[in-house]
């Protein structure tokens, strides 16, 4: 049941936490009408108010500008006789016309995965219709509510415009914080909404408007402490729960003494054979021992036919490869040899119905009981590099790095495994979290922040349904390290697909791209974008600011990486004319004097590393794109085919052609590490050739490769974006 307050109730509440409404009264007759608007002056506006009317202008019931007595009595007398029975008791609103062209809505509302959120927009009649909202979850700061005006697309609309004085932007920010504070005051606040707020022609705000739903029909001295502020200090940042477990409790998961694997298998299609198979073959230092009812021998290891078998102490994880019936008893046997956490590949739980929920609800409650880190059920496993474990059921075994990987998709974990073996930038741990009955992706990203090993978070999401304590723990992990999220579900399909995949529905993806936004997350919408984030987190060093230069060795490369640059939050820096002179001394006269930096084929042997060098050195620039790799190498791969190699010189062309670009992505390695700068390479070679050496080159300096200018654009604005948000956060 919910409760709507009517217009003057609402703007009751609201204008305890600064909604700037215009003054107004309300009134029962078209006498007292006449007699408010001697106080009021004209022109006027009157609207039909009561506890039952929600949407007054789909029934005519807003009278706009009345200009004189008569027209506020005709006015007044209309709507009164337009009133139903189920409005309730009416009065009529008289207030003053707000005159303005610019509109905005502005409000909070209850988001069933992230809890409140405060929201602004275009309003007025077509705020539905343009859609063109940001939001942020409660409480928020000043620099969130900035943020959100700045994201706008018609942002512009807060400027000044067409002779019209900008929008007071304070007043705007502490309507927005005064929102989020009322949603952390009214118990029982389903939504609150002002449309619209007119910006008048001097640029104040005003509110006209205004609808608050509550839970349950309330009596408004009840709210709140009867609408006086509860405190008036400032809403303070979201902190997790205290009391959450320490994340090193999955110490355990990935940092194992020994390894067991119960129902090992000797038939390579089973997943008690794959998953023993790839803990050995990938090299594990640890002790590894296995079980199976017949104790046969897979793959050289002795399997025993009990855990009561195996020697205590020397295993602290436990990999169920076996019928979900079995395995509490084996949990219960594995407590007792010291084990601490166990990966559960096992199926038949939550994903399998409500005889499957009950025994995945008994197999957490168990593990608790014990003190075992459980996770899954129903996963692919884990890997580990640091300690040279792949203890899952699929490949690949990724190169070791400083990408921490969790997903609530196996699959997609998976994925982002085979980027990191293509493009070489590689991960510290991987976890699928399966049905994560007790240890989800949330409390894996708190492990990655805390672990030595880990530099960059990534993970794939379908649902969040932690509310807002889950919240609150996002933005620590994204406070300590650089967070990447790619969430699947954004589309109406997608929903209905991850509906039926975790069993949970994903957030509005406007909202929760708003809640990463806030908390310094990148937010990704491909699987692409998502790795190439979180390698360049991995790889390069945070820009300085906004300002990049591009060094291109043909000139269309750096027209279309320019127009990227203009869709980004990056600048194209005009070439400083020290710069300008300094290049002019190392090219002909036909290089294009301008940013992009058109080295028009003039380079000789030393060129490109040192231009690379001269603007990476340049303190008006903050990052280069450096276009043109792997030419050289393409010709000679062609040469090295042709009929003629290697007589003709062709031997020694190639050699020539290889080396320099071997060159050229050390030097843009070595610029980077000196300048402390990012200096990215892109080439559409690293997909139509990925053997091509100068490719190969960048991957051994351990940088990504971008397969296109824009995607190395994008990245870029990633880290850009993150530098921004932590230097405004004070991270």
């Amino acid at each position: 049941m919910s409760g709507t307050l009517s217009e003057s109730e609402s703007k009751r509440l609201l204008r305890a936490y600064g909604a700037p409404f215009a003054d107004e009264c309300e009134v029962h007759s078209p006498d007292e009408a006449a007699e408010a608007a001697a106080s009021l002056g004209y022109p006027l506006v009157a609207k039909l108010c009561g506890d039952g009317i929600a949407h007054k202008t789909e029934r005519g019931l807003v009278h706009l500008g009345l200009h004189d007595e008569v027209a506020l009595r005709t006015a007044t007398t209309a709507l009164l006789e337009a009133a139903r029975p189920d409005d309730g008791a009416v009065t009529v609103l008289v207030a003053p016309e707000i005159r303005g062209d610019r509109e905005l809505i502005v409000g909070l509302h209850r988001d069933a995965q992230l809890g409140m959120v405060v929201m602004v927009g275009i309003g007025g009649v077509l705020a539905e219709a343009i859609a063109d909202v940001t939001f942020r979850v409660t409480p928020i700061q000043p620099p969130d509510a900035e943020d959100m005006l700045d994201e706008l697309a018609a942002g512009a609309l807060l400027g000044a415009f067409r002779g019209q004085v900008a929008a007071d932007r304070s007043a705007l920010v502490k309507l927005l914080c005064g929102l989020s504070e009322c949603a952390g005051d009214v118990p029982g606040l389903v939504s609150a909404e002002l449309n619209p707020l007119i910006i008048t022609p001097e640029g104040a705000v005003v509110a006209v408007d205004a609808l608050v739903e509550m839970e349950a029909p309330v009596e408004l001295d009840a709210v709140a402490g009867g609408v006086e502020r509860a405190s008036s200090t400032r809403s303070e940042p979201m902190h997790p729960d205290p009391f959450r477990p320490d994340p090193m409790r999955l110490d355990p998961l990935f940092n194992p003494r020994g390894v067991i694997v119960a129902g090992a298998s000797t038939h390579p299609g089973k997943f008690g054979f794959v998953a023993l198979h790839n803990i050995l073959a990938s090299g594990y230092r640890g002790s590894v021992f296995a079980t199976n009812r017949e104790g046969a021998e897979v793959l050289g290891v002795k399997c025993a036919t009990s855990i009561e078998e195996l020697p205590t102490g020397q295993a602290d994880l436990v990999i169920l490869c076996t019928p979900a019936s079995t395995n509490a008893d084996l949990l219960r046997a594995c407590a007792a040899k010291g084990v601490r956490a166990a990966f559960v590949a096992s199926a038949g739980y939550g994903e399998a119905g409500d005889e499957g929920r009950l025994a995945e609800q008994e197999l957490v409650a168990l593990a608790d009981e014990l003190g075992i880190a459980l996770a899954g059920p129903n996963g692919q496993g884990l890997v580990s590099t640091p300690a040279s474990l792949c203890a899952q059921i699929v490949a690949p075994y990724p190169p070791s790095g400083r990408i921490g990987v969790a997903g609530q998709s196996g699959n997609l974990v998976s994925t982002f495994l085979n980027l990191a073996t293509q493009t070489g930038v590689g991960i510290s741990r991987a976890v699928s979290a399966g049905n994560a009955a007790a240890v989800d992706v949330l409390d894996y990203l708190e492990y990655f922040a805390s672990d030595v090993e880990t530099e960059v978070a990534l993970a794939y999401l379908e649902g969040f349904a932690a509310g807002p304590g889950g919240v609150a723990r996002l933005g620590a992990v994204a406070a300590d390290l650089p967070l990447v999220v790619l969430t699947g579900g954004s589309s109406p399909a997608g929903r209905k697909a991850a509906a039926s995949h975790t069993g949970s529905l994903a957030a509005d993806d406007k909202v929760f791209g708003g809640m990463c936004r806030q908390m310094g997350i990148v937010h990704a919408t491909t699987v692409e974008e998502a790795y190439e984030a979180a390698a360049s987190f991995a790889s390069q060093p945070s820009p300085r600011g906004p300002r990049v230069a591009v060094v291109t060795t043909a000139g269309g490369w750096g027209v279309v990486t320019a127009d990227a640059l203009s869709r980004s939050s990056l600048e194209l820096v005009e070439l400083p004319t020290d710069l300008c002179t300094a290049i002019d001394a190392r090219l002909p006269p036909r290089w294009s004097r301008s940013n992009p930096i058109d080295l028009a084929g003039g380079e000789t042997r030393d060129t490109v590393p040192e231009i690379l060098e001269l603007v990476a050195s340049h303190p008006e620039v903050d990052a280069v794109i450096f276009l043109g790799l792997g030419i050289q190498s393409n010709q000679a791969r062609l040469m090295r085919q042709g009929p003629f190699h290697p007589d003709h010189g062709i031997e020694r062309i190639v050699a020539y052609h290889e080396r320099q670009d071997v060159r050229y992505a050390h030097a843009a390695a070595a610029v980077s590490d000196a300048t402390g700068k990012p200096v990215l390479v892109a080439t559409e070679l690293v997909v139509a050739m990925p053997d091509n050496p100068g490719v190969r080159a960048v991957r051994e300096t351990g940088r990504l490769c971008y397969a296109s200018s824009h995607r190395a654009v994008t990245a870029l604005d990633h880290l850009w974006t993150r530098e921004r948000w932590r230097r405004r956060h004070d991270r």
